[in-house]
């Protein structure tokens, strides 16, 4: 017998050689027909893989993440089979699960190809995903695979084949098809209700210009036909709210090859944006105890070295700053952490200053490559708003409730009330990858698994997703129109302590090691928006706006008292502008409502002998006449009600 343990800790004996199926089976039917993989010791193998020895064991449905990636690599394979019907000369580059589907390079030779023969391709992939046929794991010799695909003549397989190591190469089939695949896949291509083939692009083999360019197709499949429908109609929704396309309309942010790929540049609306988000969480860290420091852009290497991050990221980082002196180098700021290290020693500590709450606004720089950016969501400069906490032992279970409760707060202000918390831990498995003592680990895990659950967080546990030095709780929103992202982050440090040599003298007059945490409630401030913004289509809370209000006289004759009203709402920090065009009042009104201000004031023969506004909410209509100080006390109210620091 071999004892398997279930993500929320339940421990099973079962017979040697059992498969996730039967697992699964052994809990429900029904679970065992939706289940389309497992992951066992944080590797992610097929549901019908027996299993020999005690292990950690989660089963993989459409709802996890790994889940999704089986069912679209698997889609890739069913995707390739039907183009080996329809187009049997065809050659086959690979073909990975991404983000959003997956993608397969091929190569028709002298065949003429676009989006306009997708529907076939469907068609045929929907046919042959009803024959229920398995996907079938073999191992074979490196001498049986390069003689099988010597025969295809597909040299790309071949190409393929020199990087691997005799007794390492499996082959997968189903129905006609055979492929070079580490795997996993799903049990059958029955679970293939629909599928989409969304675009095509050029692509050179391994990535090598020097190469052939291959055809890329992208898709999408899913286990039901309404998960299709419901995809397409999001989609729709994200090109209208694409922070690309808002933030050019609402004159937020612009990108400049002059300056560089990847490196945004704030327009005065979205600085403001920026300056009340940075301003909201700095009057909620100032109540929660944090101090505000600010660190230098560059440093030295030697700090990166001692941190670690050096060894790990120096490879795909900016490249070092050379200076006149011989042997110097510095590099362009990539975290926050080891800067912050430094303050904490620039002092001795004592148990009495401790826990110590370090809090930034500090932008960063990563080499993203070029095809990985994209808008404000991935970027090679961005600032985190990053605050480091270092506390003893005894307090890192009650520091990390409260960043849980700073979280929450910054979630609730925005509107984002959908979310999942992702239990971040290494991979028992290849330990290799992390650094620190096993016990401290152990302690770091356990103290974010029980504080998270005593929050009553929505929790998934994902093995091998710990950051370097420690585990993390990373939250995981969904918006408006049901996209996953990943945002805030919160992580127990053990290392960065121990290699930076930190101390605090204790109530035993002793000198002990404190612990660290590193947290984002936003990640990077540039991410953050652009989601914001899609969440929002760009219709900000108020307190959020960059213009609140728009004053709009009905024609030159009441521009005096228009300025009257305009001047009032400055004096009282209500931010917008004054319309002073000559144009019709419907035209003042469509350009406000374009741009999304909140309110629009009205100003015209009537208001101004009363002494009074007409007021227009953005989205919805006339709220009638009123005082400017009955608008000012409607205004403050919502703003409050959003914002209680």
């Amino acid at each position: 017998m071999i004892n398997i343990t279930l993500p929320d800790g339940t421990v099973k004996a079962f017979p040697k050689g059992v498969t996730s199926h039967e697992v699964a089976l052994s809990i429900s039917e029904g679970l065992a027909r939706n289940v389309l993989a497992s992951k066992v010791n944080g590797k992610v193998i097929e549901s019908n893989r027996s299993i020999d020895s005690d292990s950690t064991l989660q089963l993989l449905t459409w709802n996890d993440l790994d889940g999704k990636a089986t069912f679209w690599h698997s889609t890739a394979h069913l995707f390739a089979e039907a183009m080996e019907a329809l187009y049997p000369n065809v050659k086959f580059g690979i073909g990975p699960a991404i983000e959003t589907g997956f993608y397969y390079d091929i190569d028709l030779g002298e065949k003429a190809f676009s989006s306009d023969d997708f529907k076939a391709i469907e068609d045929k992939m929907i046919e042959l995903a009803r024959l229920k046929n398995e996907y079938q794991r073999k191992e074979v010799s490196k001498a049986d695979a390069i003689a099988y695909f010597t025969t295809k003549g597909d040299e790309y397989k071949l190409d393929l084949l020199k990087d691997l190591a005799d007794g390492s190469i499996t082959f997968y089939t189903q129905g006609q098809f055979t492929d070079l695949c580490r795997g996993p896949h799903i049990p059958d291509t029955g679970f293939i209700k629909a599928v989409k083939l969304m675009s095509v692009a050029g692509a050179y083999w391994r990535g090598d210009e020097k190469n052939k360019q291959l055809t890329r197709i992208y898709g999408v499949s899913f286990p039901k036909q309404k998960d299709l429908t419901d995809y397409l109609t999001m989609l729709e929704e994200a090109k209208k709210r694409d922070h690309r396309k808002l933030g050019k309309e609402l004159e937020l942010f612009a990108f400049s090859e002059k300056v560089g790929q990847g490196l945004p540049l704030w327009l005065p609306k979205g600085a403001m944006l920026r300056d009340r988000l940075e301003n909201f969480l700095r009057k909620a860290q100032l109540k929660a105890g944090y101090l505000q420091v600010v660190t230098p852009h560059i440093a030295h290497k030697d700090l990166y070295v001692t941190s670690g991050h050096y060894e790990k990221y120096g490879a795909d980082s900016f490249q070092s700053i050379k200076t006149p002196h011989e042997g110097e180098e510095f590099f362009l700021k990539p975290m926050n952490c080891p800067h912050h290290c430094e303050i904490y020693k620039v002092k001795p500590r004592s148990y009495k200053d401790l826990p110590l709450r370090l809090a930034e606004f500090g932008t960063v720089y990563r080499y993203e490559q070029s095809g990985e950016l994209h808008g404000l969501t991935r970027v090679r400069g961005f600032t985190q708003d990053d605050a480091h906490i270092f506390c003893m032992r005894e307090q890192v279970k009650a520091e990390f409730g409260k960043v849980i409760d700073l979280v929450l707060y910054v979630f609730n202000a925005l509107g984002f009330e959908d979310f999942t918390a992702q239990i971040s831990l290494r991979d028992p498995n290849n330990k290799q990858k992390y650094i620190g003592a096993d016990e401290d680990w152990d302690s770091a895990e356990a103290a974010i698994i029980e504080v998270a659950n005593a929050k009553g967080l929505n929790t998934v546990t994902e093995l091998g997703e710990a950051a370097f030095y420690g585990p993390k709780l990373d939250f995981m929103v969904r918006d408006a129109i049901g996209r996953k992202w990943q945002l805030g982050t919160i992580q127990v440090d053990y290392q960065l302590p121990e290699r930076f040599q930190l101390e605090y003298i204790g109530a035993d007059n002793a000198k002990h090691r404190p612990v660290m945490i590193h947290r984002a409630p936003f990640g990077s401030m540039e991410r953050f928006i652009a989601v914001l913004i899609e969440h929002c289509g760009g219709n900000f809370p108020l307190w959020l706006s960059p213009e609140q209000i728009a004053v709009l006289p009905i024609s030159e004759k009441y521009q005096d008292y228009a300025q009257e009203v305009y001047s009032f709402f400055e004096e009282n920090n209500i931010v917008g502008y004054l319309d002073h065009r000559d144009e019709k009042i419907g035209r003042k009104i469509r350009d406000a409502e374009m741009k999304k201000v909140p309110y629009m004031i009205i100003i015209g023969e009537k208001e101004e002998g009363e002494q009074k506004i007409s007021v227009r909410k953005h989205g919805e209509g006339d709220l009638g006449t009123l005082t400017i100080q009955e608008f000012k006390e409607i205004f403050e109210k919502e703003v409050n009600n959003a914002i209680k620091v």
